[in-house]
């Protein structure tokens, strides 16, 4: 009886320890950061936005005297027969109330300049270079440009918990940023497996992510760029505990463990 109540508590636990048992080395992030950043470590990576072919940025200008503006507000909407509102709207704002889609050829067509290249700059360098276009053309003496990106996003699939496209709400985003906004990695899924795949000067470039390193934070994809995909690599047990096997495999085991526990205690009072 003995020997056979050890036996059963020994399978027991093995079974139990294969189904649940995890390396707290594969799921703790940022493993080596005390002795990494124990001192300050400069940021070398770009971490600015900068403008791409496809991105829609809005672009706005203004001057002290508004009527300078109206060189910026000649065009008209197809359908909207001149409504004074959408008109109105449009003052002051390149025209385009959706803004204006970079070309394949990197610029934007601005009423009274022309084709403009912006690709590869930031919004505050698109900026600065619009008022010098605009000073150039002697259409406004003193203006005051701002550009913002409005369709920057990301998409992350995967064993993340809540996939799907993050829109980027600001010039500097971080890759743990848009995890974040997933709700964090899935309990099945490889944080030394994250993969972000990324279009530059017409080539697509694939970046290998390990969170559980502090090192991540020196990876040129740390941080986040415009139309960046995501991809966090699942355990296979992800697979296996949908099976009918792992839930067998897990309902046994629970059995076991119960009959083994009723045996030895069996054991104890009948001694």
């Amino acid at each position: 009886m003995k020997k056979i109540a050890y036996l059963l508590g020994v399978l027991a636990f093995m079974l139990v320890s294969t189904t649940s048992c995890v390396s707290t080395k594969k799921i703790v992030y940022f493993q080596g950061a005390d002795t990494i950043y124990s001192h300050a470590q400069r940021i070398l990576q770009q971490y600015e936005l900068r403008l791409k072919p496809g991105d829609q940025v809005l672009i706005k200008v203004t001057c002290p005297d508004p009527e300078l503006l109206t060189v910026f507000a000649q065009d008209v909407i197809m359908g909207t027969a001149g409504n004074s509102s959408t008109l109105s709207s449009m003052n002051g704002n390149m025209t385009n109330p959706y803004g204006f889609t970079v070309s394949n050829q990197g610029e934007v067509k601005l009423p009274g300049i022309g084709n403009v290249k912006v690709m590869g700059m930031t919004t505050e360098e698109a900026a600065a270079y619009i008022e010098e276009r605009i000073r150039a053309a002697n259409l406004i003496g003193k203006p005051e440009v701002s550009v913002r990106l409005l369709n920057a996003r990301v998409s992350v699939v995967g064993a993340v918990k809540n996939p799907g496209v993050v829109s980027l709400t600001s010039e500097r985003n971080s890759i743990i940023d848009v995890i974040s906004q997933c709700h964090d990695i899935d309990d099945t899924g490889l944080r030394y497996k994250v993969k972000l795949f990324r279009e530059e000067n017409g080539e697509r470039m694939m970046y290998d992510l390990d969170f559980t390193k502090a090192d991540v934070f020196d990876s040129p994809a740390y941080y986040v760029q415009q139309n960046d995909v995501i991809y966090v690599t699942p355990n296979k047990s992800k697979s296996v505990k949908s099976s009918a096997f792992y839930t067998f495999l897990s309902a046994g085991s629970s059995v076991l463990a119960l009959v083994s526990t009723v045996v030895s205690l069996c054991y104890i009072f009948t001694k």
